[in-house]
């Protein structure tokens, strides 16, 4: 009886278990439809012929415009350079001080670290006018230097506390065992935890190279001359000149998504953290 009992409870359990499949799976085919939906319209309005166009069908004749009668060559430059040398040097502040906040315990790390909250909640914006007023007597506005400036110190407060908290997730003792064949503090920090914290240090990486290649606010307001625009900025300078145009800007916008598609595509195969878990086996 006992055993008719509980199979009757489970053949009851399955439709309700099958029900809520169902909508999960609802739920994620929305949720990918209204992200997957505005990206392949702006690639397919930036495939169709242009205003006053004689092609039909398929072409590329607006990637060609863009590159031929505007400055999208120069802005995609800028991009670049401003957005790596963020990424660089935001990495190589944020590894050693994120592992300082996660190791060290005391008043004056607890210090640090109640700073770095503090700036990390505070919007860009107040800072803006601010920061405009000092750059202007340094030579620093309409340049690209002063852009990457104001890029890193926005993002080292959140670069710093996302090395920490996947520092904590690695286990002290397999520094422990490097001190004790006779590695040194700073040898075991790069053999060992920066080596096995690899996928933080790319996801710290890819958003730092996010917040900057998006980054419009900053942009427009300390950058004036045409060939110093990042592309957010020259996007928006090209929409207000061709309104109606909507196949140029929108390859302008497709150029400006493929850097952060040909990003991930490369590094995700890099986030992995089995290898934590492996070390300590039969401990």
């Amino acid at each position: 009886m006992t055993e008719t009992v509980r199979e009757r409870r489970r053949n009851r359990r399955a439709p309700l278990e099958d029900r809520g499949r169902w909508w999960r799976f609802v739920l994620i085919l929305i949720v990918t439809a209204v992200t997957v939906v505005p990206i392949a319209a702006v690639v397919y309005l930036s495939l169709q012929p242009g205003l006053g166009s004689a092609t039909t069908g398929v072409t590329l004749e607006n990637f060609a415009l863009v590159f031929s009668q505007t400055n999208v060559d120069y802005w995609l430059e800028n991009s670049l350079g401003v957005t790596l040398v963020t990424v660089i040097i935001s990495l190589a502040v944020a590894a050693p001080a994120g592992y300082v906040l996660s190791r060290v315990r005391n008043r004056l790390v607890s210090g640090y670290s109640l700073t770095l909250f503090i700036v990390q909640s505070l919007p860009v914006v107040t800072a803006v006018i601010p920061l405009f007023m000092l750059f202007s007597t340094l030579g620093l506005v309409d340049n690209l230097g002063g852009v990457t400036i104001i890029y890193v110190g926005s993002t080292l407060s959140v670069a710093i506390w996302m090395m920490a908290a996947y520092y904590d997730s690695i286990p002290i003792s397999l520094e422990e065992a490097a001190w004790m064949d006779g590695c040194s503090l700073f040898g075991g920090f790069v053999r060992v935890v920066l080596r096995n914290a690899l996928p933080g240090v790319l996801s710290t990486a890819i958003f730092c190279f996010l917040l900057a290649w998006n980054d419009y606010l900053i942009s427009v307001v300390f950058l004036r001359s045409d060939v110093n625009y990042t592309l957010p900025v020259g996007l928006q300078t090209f929409f207000q000149q061709n309104a109606t145009n909507w196949g140029p800007v929108m390859a302008v916008a497709v150029i400006m998504m493929l850097p952060p598609v040909i990003l991930f595509a490369a590094l995700n195969r890099y986030f992995s953290v089995g290898g934590i878990g492996g070390a300590l086996a039969g401990r």
